[in-house]
């Protein structure tokens, strides 16, 4: 099979899968490494196919779907309460994003839709002793937040001032 024939492959097993699909599983589908897969991904994106990154793997973006840039501010005890937040009030949390005073921009794809990614993502970042982008910034970033009505936006805007998260001065 050739890159281009695979990376067909992949593209059609996304547009055709309802659940998030691994580079693990990909690369055992189609007889090749792991990180084959992954630098196939990033070809497809660079060719403008729109995948993001779960915690669960990969998936084809739902472009339908409204999103709101929300300014938050928390100290690194609080960010699973932030983000639960979010999600308990119907949001995805699609990234996070900081302003780095040498990088500039730096930014995490997150994909956090349930309270069990959340705490998927909090016991990854433990195990692997990480920081969040927030603490380069004493606390203050973005989120990209997906939601499905305005109501829902505006119930999430609320649950985040009532934590003190939202980052409005």
């Amino acid at each position: 099979m050739t890159g281009s024939e695979r990376r067909d492959q992949i593209r059609a097993t996304l547009s055709t899968s309802t659940l998030a699909v691994s580079a693990t599983t990909l690369a055992q589908q189609l007889g090749v490494s792991r990180q084959t897969v992954v630098g196939d991904i990033s070809l497809l994106r660079a060719n403008g196919l729109k995948i993001i990154a779960t915690l669960h793997g990969y998936e084809l973006e739902d472009e339908v779907q409204p999103t709101a840039i929300l300014v938050c501010r928390h100290f690194p005890n609080e960010a699973a309460d932030e983000m639960t937040r979010i999600v308990q009030a119907g949001g995805v949390i699609k990234d996070v994003t900081v302003e780095h005073p040498l990088y500039g921009r730096l930014r995490g794809e997150l994909e956090l839709r349930t309270v069990g990614d959340i705490n998927l993502f909090m016991g990854r970042l433990q195990k692997q002793q990480g920081h969040l982008l927030s603490e380069l910034t004493d606390g203050i970033h973005t989120h990209t937040v997906g939601y499905r009505t305005p109501e829902q936006l505006v119930a999430i805007q609320a649950t985040l001032r009532e934590g003190g998260y939202l980052y409005e001065n």
